[in-house]
């Protein structure tokens, strides 16, 4: 299904998304491009707030930056016939194929924002080497999500070329914000998969070797992603400290504790400060201090007890101390189990690709935690299937790591499997 040209043009269009990393909810270039794109090989396209729910975007950075930004995209190749429709940083992209003949409502999920990571310059990572290296610094795609807006348009292109061969909708969904679970949420709040039979989304990597397919990954953890701000007063550490009230004291305190929750017996837990910033100088009583927390649990109860006791551990220390305090919950994700139907469906489709040497059912290791799991347990609740499948890559480092880099060729096999079961859900009786 994939010749040379379509090779090439899959390779050339990860490594301009590479070049040009945005952030959650600023995916305003990648979103044009994508929309641009989109609207050329003919689907029917929704964005922003019609297809995102504005009370339920968490984690969204300010006005000021998303200004900033969209000036940043327009000097740097946003595409200028649609880039508007994401100025104010809500970035989701619906995309429809309608058949006009019956058949079921097939949804393709992707994820299209990088990570706040600064690349490596050394001379012998790979993109810098063959110059495709961040030149936003300061924003990385260190997860993948470039080959997956690519591996998208690619399956969007292979659908047009195609559609006399399909029955009913397949629906390609662009996600902004999944670093930070943020973005799933919202849309499917709108109501995006409400009428989904099928669900898929997709990843590259994550520990499965290059050649082999995942059809089912079932150990996603629910999530939570906190922002704590502790408020005190100021004063002089050493003509008048009875009258400071220490922020840092607070948010130590808080720290240390968090990580002495209690685990619990219906599943694993994880609670953890990532970040902790405080204090204007050594002679003052610190009046500001703020972390950035997360907890998590191998289904959401368990994460809603672990985020529970961090709340009562945050405001504990802030009374000691006699400090105000501001817990801003800035993005979550649930657990969802794959459906085993669907699953099979995608291993049976693998095991026909060229381009895939090896085909895993499932796997149920824990696996950090993944907010495609709110459009699954929507679709799931309505009676549908869904699955998150993995293609397997080599890695020049881990996820999240500034020499994180792909084996290209993976996109082949994602592309192929996902179009051919596009046709295996969607072909024509």
């Amino acid at each position: 299904m994939l010749n040379e040209q379509l090779k090439a043009e899959l390779i050339d269009r990860r490594r301009d998304l590479h070049r040009h990393p945005e952030q959650g909810f600023l995916e305003m270039r990648t979103a044009s491009i994508v929309a641009t794109e989109l609207l050329r090989l003919g689907f029917e396209i929704r964005t922003g707030l019609d297809v995102m729910d504005r009370e339920a975007v968490m984690g969204k950075p300010s006005d000021e930056e998303t200004a900033a930004h969209f000036e940043w995209a327009k000097e740097n190749g946003a595409d200028p016939q649609t880039v508007d429709r994401f100025k104010d940083g809500y970035t989701g992209i619906v995309a429809d194929w309608k058949t006009g003949r019956p058949g079921p409502v097939t949804v393709f999920r992707v994820d299209m924002d990088a990570l706040p990571i600064t690349e490596s310059d050394t001379d012998d990572h790979v993109p810098r080497r063959e110059g495709f290296r961040s030149m936003n610094e300061g924003s990385m795609h260190a997860c993948g999500h470039d080959a997956h807006t690519t591996i998208g348009l690619g399956l969007a292109r292979l659908v047009s070329e195609t559609a006399g061969s399909l029955s009913g909708t397949v629906r390609i969904i662009f996600q902004p914000a999944e670093e930070g679970t943020r973005g799933a949420r919202s849309m499917t709040e709108a109501g995006v998969v409400d009428d989904a039979d099928f669900f898929i989304a997709t990843h590259v990597g994550t520990g499965v070797p290059h050649g082999t397919f995942l059809a089912a990954s079932n150990g996603f953890l629910a999530t939570s992603k906190i922002d704590v701000t502790f408020n005190g007063v100021a004063s002089h550490a050493g003509a008048k400290p009875e009258e400071g009230r220490n922020a840092l004291l607070a948010a130590a305190n808080a720290a240390i504790n968090l990580h002495a929750i209690s685990r619990h017996s219906d599943g694993t837990t994880r609670v953890n400060v990532g970040e902790f910033h405080a204090g204007s100088g050594r002679n003052v009583i610190a009046d500001r201090a703020e972390m950035k927390i997360e907890t998590r649990g191998q289904n959401a109860d368990v994460n809603a007890f672990v985020k529970e006791q961090a709340e009562r551990i945050i405001h504990g220390a802030a009374d000691m101390y006699g400090v105000d305090v501001e817990f801003r919950t800035v993005g979550e994700a649930i657990d969802c189990k794959c459906s085993d139907e669907l699953a099979r469906t995608l291993a049976e489709v693998a095991a026909g690709s060229d381009y895939v040497d090896a085909v895993v059912l499932e796997d149920n290791a824990s696996a950090g935690s993944e907010d495609a799991t709110y459009f699954m347990e929507r679709v799931i609740r309505n009676g549908g299937e869904a699955t998150y499948c993995i293609a397997g890559t080599d890695l020049a480092a881990g996820h999240h790591n500034e020499r994180f880099d792909i084996n290209e060729e993976t996109m082949f096999a994602a592309v192929d499997v996902l179009f051919r079961t596009a046709l295996r859900l969607n072909g024509r009786n």
